[in-house]
């Protein structure tokens, strides 16, 4: 075999769908067939979704799981099928299986077990103790999975020394922000120093607060790129590998592996044959090659595709939002139209006696620009009734942070009787910087089934409406130049309460995201008093937190899965001991 056609299955997958995923992974055998692969591979644990969770805990899951991985190999016939499974012995596994000509040849069981982050990995599976080394005619190659290749010294190596040719990696890796060039240059390196073709697919779709982003690679065995998928969107990758130069490198210049220059323990390495009739052999194709997308649209399209796929694959058609006139509302009315059509979003306006003149143009223009359905409903009589219902215990005390959550918590209020009635998903408005700080009022702002913005800080908002106007400006300028405010009392401006956003985020992202301490926060050049402000309003607002609503994770660390910190907490690392703002428990656009 002097080239080996490979075939990467970039596909959007849903976690439980256990015969829909089977149809879909046996579909997309049938299209690298007929584009003459040799070998088509899927991303990991694409039988059951990823990831499936307490799913895992339930024994006639598992026995399904395996039922449809034997229907996955029924269609292995001429070709070789490497897919991702639950495998069951005396415990589980997060496994890749190979099949050809209807059967199973071989299985491999993940190694390295991620147990850190958004992964929990080592709460179900037990990890696997040997490579397999299979041989495709007279090509030798190795399959791992995700993590099992991020470590220099992971299980690549062995099966490299093993005299593997090509390693295929199964992945569902989470996007973040830039990650696509991390994994690049690491799949670089592995393929280096293995002297190895590295095949790697990923999953693409959302799942709850994930977002997978494809962008699967191969990479040859000097660590040039031949193939690329897009990200975001599902692709048949094809790429053909350079057998013969992989073998006549490998017998000239020894590997790192081969040389012993990183630790390795011994692995066992056993030999299983895959035997496959393929079909007429075809000329040399040009590879999938997709370029990366800019930063923003980068961000922008994983926002799109993780609101497509939690509304459509939880069951919903419609979104509701609250519109405010302000930046927040009007980034989730845009991303919203664009992920499910303009016709499947509704905004609602719900004035309050402070609400201004501008507010009102402004959402009402946007809902015209973007062609959604437009319902106005004042809130005036609603926050006059309750006031008037609260007179008496409230009788002698001025108005404060209450009367404003009030207005909030109505509209909260009237966007669950709209979701109620309709069957609408409520999409929240909150950002990240909001969220971090608890400048968002429970049942109120914070009111949804779904955070479209939970991880954006609010400079990135800022941002990501600005790029997506130079496409089609659907946000009204007034709304990206005006002073954020809640207008929940005359006059009223967010930087009255918190920081200037342009201090207040890179602040959070090193207290949140970095978890660097206050003081390692201060000698970066940040105000003591600012530090200490923001740091207690952060850990003393995570009770708000545990009650939001899911949002897409598009930062390295998003808030919920991958910060995990205790409610009844009294660590509290302030830089002081001054007088700190009770909490701002409000908000309501």
């Amino acid at each position: 075999m002097k080239h080996m056609r490979v075939a990467l299955a970039q596909i959007n997958l849903t976690v439980g769908d256990l015969d829909g995923n089977t149809q879909r992974i046996c579909q997309a055998v049938e299209e690298a067939r007929t584009a003459g692969a040799d070998v088509v591979v899927f991303p990991e644990l694409a039988i059951t979704g990823y990831p499936p969770e307490d799913l895992l805990l339930r024994p006639k899951f598992i026995e399904e799981n395996l039922s449809c991985l034997h229907k996955v190999a029924a269609s292995s016939q001429g070709i070789v099928v490497i897919v991702g499974f639950v495998d069951r012995q005396e415990t589980l596994f997060n496994a890749s299986a190979v099949l050809a000509d209807g059967r199973i040849a071989g299985v491999y069981h993940k190694r390295l077990l991620p147990n850190y982050g958004v992964f929990d990995e080592k709460r179900y599976f037990a990890p696997g103790k040997s490579c397999p080394l299979f041989h495709l005619d007279d090509v030798p190659f190795g399959v791992s999975i995700c993590e099992d290749i991020w470590f220099p010294d992971g299980p690549h190596l062995a099966l490299s020394r093993a005299g593997a040719l090509v390693l295929f990696n199964l992945n569902a890796s989470p996007y973040h922000m830039g990650k696509w060039r991390l994994r690049e240059e690491m799949l670089a390196t592995r393929a280096r120093d293995g002297g190895v073709a590295v095949v790697y697919v990923n999953l693409v779709g959302g799942q709850d607060e994930l977002v997978f982003d494809g962008g699967s690679v191969v990479f040859d065995h000097e660590g040039s790129l031949l193939a690329r998928g897009p990200q975001f969107e599902e692709a048949l990758v094809i790429a053909d590998l350079p057998i013969e130069a992989i073998r006549r490198r490998r017998a000239r210049t020894p590997t790192i592996a081969e040389e012993g220059r990183l630790p390795l323990g011994e692995v066992p390495t056993p030999s299983i044959p895959v035997r496959v009739t393929f079909s007429t052999r075809k000329q040399q194709v040009n590879p999938t090659f997709a370029d990366p997308l800019p930063p923003l649209e980068e961000v922008y399209r994983a926002l799109v595709l993780g609101t497509s796929d939690y509304v459509r694959k939880n069951g919903f058609t419609t979104v509701v939002v609250g519109l405010s006139g302000g930046i927040d509302s009007s980034l989730t009315a845009v991303i919203a139209a664009d992920a499910l059509g303009p016709e499947n979003v509704v905004g609602v306006f719900m004035p309050s006696p402070y609400t201004s003149q501008e507010s009102a143009r402004y959402a009402q223009e946007l809902a015209r620009r973007l062609g959604i359905r437009f319902l106005l409903l004042p809130i005036g009589p609603i926050f006059q009734a309750f006031l008037q219902v609260l007179e008496e215990p409230f009788s002698g005390l001025p108005r404060d942070v209450t009367e404003e959550n009030i207005q909030a918590r109505i509209r909260g209020t009237l966007l669950m009787a709209l979701s109620n009635k309709f069957g609408w998903l409520v999409l929240a408005t909150g950002n990240k910087s909001e969220m971090s700080t608890g400048y968002a009022t429970l049942y109120g702002d914070m009111a949804g089934g779904f955070a479209v913005l939970k991880d954006v800080p609010k400079t990135l908002v800022y941002a990501l409406a600005r790029h997506r106007n130079e496409r089609d400006p659907v946000i009204p300028e007034g709304v990206l130049e005006r002073p954020p405010t809640a207008e929940l009392r005359p006059g009223q401006v967010d930087q009255e309460t918190l920081p200037p956003y342009e201090i207040l985020d890179p602040l959070l992202k090193a207290y949140v995201e970095e978890d660097k301490p206050p003081e390692e926060i201060v000698a970066a050049g940040f105000d003591p008093d600012v530090v200490a402000k923001v740091t207690a309003m952060v850990d003393r607002n995570e009770y708000k937190r545990r009650q939001a609503p899911p949002g897409i994770k598009i930062t390295p660390r998003a808030l919920g899965k991958d910060r995990r910190l205790p409610i009844t907490n009294r660590y509290r690392p302030f830089l002081a001991d001054s007088a700190l703002p009770r909490e701002e428990n409000r908000r309501g656009k």
